[in-house]
């Protein structure tokens, strides 16, 4: 006898492997930890086996897990699809989301295109900044929900990606070897300066700023007309740019995070369906890189 699978069930399986524990669930979901707890247990009864090893300092997927990750990212992808597609004239409204400004044409013009066919009535207004402006802005309620570019998964939040922080320059450049070394970033609340620096400073590096920029293409053309070096997340890097490695002797610098924060309570129904797309979004697009 068929067996038909809650896309709730499988909408708390995905938020448990993102955010890492039943808690942090719970928060992401709406939820008590027990709820979530228990759609768990019933996922796991509904298919015989353990999905998640509970032994982990985080909870980590089981083989089975594993198996179960594409498929519940398609299902509940699908589910809120036809959802949209069938009541998308009775839902509008506007949605404010928060974006780092490097990352903004890199993965939101795929995810915004495929979210406006389903939901024609819903506007959704891009505020893009730094992270921790964004993350401000979330708490003060003047964004509905953000991406952000952090040092460390947000707990409590889902991690989207984990990538390289590179140092960047002109093709053919050659500001890399001057001395204090020449660098353009964002603002004074740009994340990666502030992990550049105690990088360099270690390495018995001097440096001077010469592009302190809101935006992103002023930091680009200092750097593309070899004025300056860079820091860019492997997946954003302009790729006219050359990546300088550990033979340019610029020393190596910490991985960062891509991360979406949510509301406390996780936002309204919309918010919540957005941030679904997104996730599914970023499965998809590093599952194929894997």
């Amino acid at each position: 006898m068929p067996r038909d699978i809650d896309a709730a069930l499988m909408r708390a399986f995905l938020a448990v492997n993102e955010s890492g524990g039943m808690t942090a669930a719970a928060r992401v979901l709406n939820l008590t930890q027990a709820a979530v707890s228990q759609q768990i247990k019933r996922l796991e009864e509904l298919f015989d086996v353990t999905l998640f090893d509970r032994q982990a300092k985080q909870m980590a997927l089981t083989p089975e897990g594993q198996r179960l990750l594409g498929h519940a990212r398609r299902l509940v992808h699908l589910n809120d699809e036809v959802v949209g597609l069938m009541t998308s004239q009775e839902v509008s409204g506007e949605i404010r989301l928060g974006v780092p400004h490097d990352i903004v044409s890199v993965y939101l013009p795929p995810i915004l295109r495929r979210y406006a066919q389903i939901r024609p009535n819903i506007r959704v207004v891009m505020i893009a900044s730094t992270s921790r402006k964004l993350i401000g802005q979330m708490e003060a309620g003047e964004v509905d929900m953000t991406l952000t570019t952090e040092i460390a998964p947000a707990r409590g939040h889902n991690m989207l990606s984990r990538q390289n922080l590179l140092w960047v320059g002109a093709e053919n450049g050659q500001v890399y070897r001057r001395r204090p070394l020449p660098l353009s970033t964002g603002d004074d609340t740009c994340a990666f300066m502030a992990v550049a620096v105690p990088v360099l400073r270690d390495a018995g590096i001097d440096w001077v700023k010469i592009c302190e920029a809101r935006y992103t293409p002023a930091v680009i053309a200092t750097v593309e007309a070899d004025l300056s070096v860079g820091m860019w997340m492997s997946s954003s890097a302009p790729p006219h740019f050359t990546v300088l490695g550990p033979e340019t002797g610029l020393p190596p610098l910490p991985d960062f995070y891509v991360n979406l924060r949510m509301p406390v309570g996780g936002g309204n129904q919309s918010v919540k369906e957005l941030a679904g797309h997104i996730r599914d979004y970023f499965g998809q697009r590093y599952r194929r890189a894997a």
